[in-house]
């Protein structure tokens, strides 16, 4: 008997931490976008290469918010999910999480292929901060893991090539401004899922743009792939392996082995570490991972998608502390193979006007004989996934795959953001296979969608946080014409500031204060400007002022006010410790509600408070205590560094999260 694909909503029942609400506050602040390469070292370097490493780089989040109210408290969660299998395999999905598919079962033998986190644990990885490990994850935007990570995107089942059932995700993105879609399919009786993508830039100007899948497996394994060098992202100083966010050149080394140490075997690298693989023109694109039984997961695509790369944590105490951090400890770790549009992720490709950029990938089963020498083990792998999915296979499902792109959907599965409907009803985009209709507009696009009709942007009818900015040319153009309103005026300085008039954007907030009803919020704008232009006086006083202001106003300690405390207190904490005013710190630590100062992130800053007014054996208790920075950043030294000041003790093991060879 046949068993058809079929797609079925479930749901996937973890220990999971809280979201939590995000942060209120527009991130007018330069990205911390440190994965870039000094032009003085792009000499040598293939032409499209270069020219990729220099093509608009990120500088904002906005329009985006940050997400960092979660925590790491983990509770049974159910969490949303949606199964496509056919008689070989079934993936699970994640549509209310950034559409990741958690797991990739092999029915036959009983194989997970991928590495499937048994818990579900926000940190601070992404773009925006919250993301998790596990799965296969669809990063587009820019350098780094996606503002979507743990974001809803639209689901809905679509008629697949072959008759049966697809599973398309789609959703818009919002710091480059493009809509993408994912689509999903196992033909009946096949071995490898198959994975249309589609980016579409509906612009009359060009975009830039990036893509790359992330898929993590557990890092027992040896990873190949066709190459015999790889590009390697180090520091400055060229110190052993450097990781993501550290890097400021690009070496080629060879594969699969230098300083003497075979790098395609995870745990042979002693720290985090990229080798983003030089995949020869006119070789097939895949990279597999296999175990010691020669057994594991393959990916391949079409060409276009060219990149292929391994992430590894390696094995030193801040390597593994991270595993522990992001899984759960006792639980085994992983590693990342990934295929990208470029030939590292410190690219972005351009996008012409009204066009669009697709390709096909397949994640499937492998089984090779393992072998020791490289050459020889790349070319048995290669033969035999020739011989499970041949190249030409690959090419004849994306052909077939291309005209059911724009098929509409039909049972919704999911529902993601209203901005995609916002942005489609202000240019009456026509985009086929990916609808973003009215009913998705809700709360957040309301006022926007207001000023879209009548050209003036409505003040808010009660009094709280201010709601999101958007940021692009055209909405900046219609808030500079809209009656300039206090809260017309904060907005549109938010969008001058992002459009670099940084002058412009400082007059319209002075403009707003003297008739507005909250003034923290503009306070706060100033304050950031401050900082920015080197005041940093000036910036701690209007902290100051911009937090009382807070307090006096807050009407309860719901969600979203206390959201806006922690936030602005944040910033207010380091503000005045920068400029060393302990005692106005000390007042905005002790009007701090009292959940907000059991985060971690608080009693860290409470320790650093406590060191400022000669108190170390009490910052040196907080430590003691188990402290846990819930939304510490990949890289941050933070805590390293405040225990360096505090004792010359080992900083002990809970605390290490170092990820570089200097640092040690």
């Amino acid at each position: 008997m046949v068993i058809v694909t079929r797609i079925r909503r479930e749901e996937l029942t973890l220990p999971a931490a809280r979201l939590g609400p995000d942060n209120p506050l527009p991130p007018l602040r330069p990205l911390d976008e440190v994965h870039r390469v000094d032009d003085r070292d792009r000499d040598g370097m293939p032409a499209d290469m270069a020219r990729g490493l220099g093509h608009e780089p990120l500088t904002s989040l906005l329009p985006v918010r940050v997400r960092d109210g979660y925590d790491r408290t983990r509770a049974p969660r159910a969490l949303d999910a949606l199964v496509i299998e056919n008689d070989r395999l079934r993936a699970t999905v994640l549509p209310g999480l950034g559409g990741r598919i958690a797991s990739l079962l092999h029915l036959p033998t009983g194989r997970e292929l991928l590495y499937r986190n048994p818990v579900f644990q926000p940190a601070n990885f992404a773009l925006n901060g919250a993301w998790y490990s596990g799965g296969i994850e669809w990063n587009i935007g820019a350098t780094g893991h996606t503002t979507l990570s743990c974001a809803p995107l639209h689901a809905a089942r679509v008629p697949a090539p072959d008759g049966g059932q697809m599973l398309r995700l789609w959703e818009w993105e919002r710091l480059r401004d493009l809509p993408f879609q994912v689509d999903l399919w196992l033909p009946d009786g096949s071995d490898f899922l198959y994975v249309g993508v589609r980016i579409r830039n509906p612009h009359e100007r060009p975009v830039p743009t990036y893509w790359w899948s992330n898929i993590a497996v557990p890092e027992e394994r040896r990873v190949l792939a066709p190459a015999d060098e790889a590009w390697l992202p180090q520091c400055p100083e060229g110190v052993g392996d450097t990781p993501v966010g550290y890097e400021r050149r690009l070496r080629r080394v060879p594969v699969p082995s230098y300083d003497g140490i075979d790098r395609t075997h995870p745990l042979n690298s002693p720290y985090a570490a990229d080798y983003f693989y030089e995949v020869p023109d006119g070789r097939r694109r895949w990279i597999a991972a296999l175990d010691t039984e020669g057994h594991g997961l393959a990916q391949t695509s079409t060409d276009i998608l060219r990149g292929r790369k391994l992430f590894v944590w390696g094995h030193r105490p801040g390597g593994r502390r991270w595993q522990e951090w992001l899984t759960a400890p006792g639980t085994g770790g992983y590693c990342e193979i990934q295929a990208g549009l470029a030939r590292t992720q410190l690219e972005h490709i351009g996008l012409d006007a009204e066009s669009e950029v697709s390709w096909l990938e397949a994640y499937g089963p492998i089984d090779a004989p393992p072998e020791e020498e490289w050459t020889r083990a790349v070319r048995t792998a290669e033969d035999r996934l020739a011989a499970v999915l041949p190249r030409a296979r690959v090419d004849e499902a994306y052909a077939e795959w291309q005209p059911c792109a724009d098929t509409e959907p039909g049972e919704i599965l999911a529902a993601g953001s209203g901005w995609g409907a916002l942005e489609v009803l202000r240019a009456d985009w026509k985009l086929p296979g990916t609808p973003f209709p009215e009913a998705t507009l809700g709360e957040a696009q309301a006022p926007w969608r207001e000023l879209l009709r009548t050209g003036s942007l409505p003040e808010p009818r009660r009094v709280r946080p201010p709601g999101e900015t958007l940021v692009a040319p055209h909405w900046r153009d219609m808030l500079e014409t809209a009656p300039a309103t206090p809260h017309t005026e904060y907005h549109l300085g938010v969008a001058q500031w992002h459009a670099g008039d940084r002058a412009q954007a400082v007059r319209s907030w002075e403009r707003a204060l003297p008739l507005a009803p909250s003034l923290w919020p503009l306070l706060r704008c100033l304050a950031v400007a401050d900082q920015e232009s080197g005041h940093h006086e000036r910036a701690a006083a209007r902290y100051a002022d911009a937090f009382d202001d807070l307090c006096r106003e807050r009407r309860d300690d719901g969600e979203t006010w206390t959201a806006a405390v922690a936030a602005l207190g944040r910033e207010s904490l380091e503000a005045l410790l920068r400029v060393r005013r302990t005692a106005d710190a000390r007042t905005v630590w002790d009007r701090l509600l009292p959940a907000v100062r059991r985060r971690g992130r608080f009693r860290l800053l409470e320790a650093e408070l406590l060191l400022a007014e000669g108190r170390p054996a009490e910052a040196r208790a907080v430590f003691d205590a188990g402290l846990e920075v819930a939304d510490l950043r990949e890289g941050e030294e933070a805590l390293g560094r405040l225990w360096a000041r505090l004792t010359d003790e080992p900083l002990p093991a809970r605390h290490d999260f170092r990820m570089r060879p200097d640092l040690l």
